[in-house]
């Protein structure tokens, strides 16, 4: 019952610094997931919403972004590789027009 009835902790601000780098903040953070990203709130001041806070959570999200769209790439050119080996192997193993019409 009071952890229901205890106030939010509030961060300090080490924490709403945003990472140096995109190792950092994979290190740092545990992956952004969809629904991380739709039911973050903000800490709402006597001005609104933290502006350090939202700098560093849009850092997270560029940095990680920026990871994921680096592994796309690479799994995409691994896949083109993949693809065009197979069609050479399978153009190597396909018997040709004149072994064909010997039957």
């Amino acid at each position: 019952m009071r952890v229901l009835l205890r106030s939010p902790r509030r961060r300090g601000r080490h924490h709403l610094r945003p990472p140096s780098t995109s190792d950092d903040a994979v290190l740092r953070y545990p992956p952004l997931t969809p629904e991380r990203i739709r039911d973050h709130r903000f800490t709402i001041r006597r001005r609104g919403l933290d502006p350090a806070e939202i700098t560093a959570f849009l850092a997270r999200v560029a940095d990680e972004l920026a990871v994921a769209r680096t592994a796309l790439t690479a799994v995409r050119e691994e896949n083109l590789r993949i693809k065009n080996a197979l069609r050479t192997w399978q153009t190597a193993q396909a018997p040709s027009a004149r072994g064909l019409a010997r039957w």
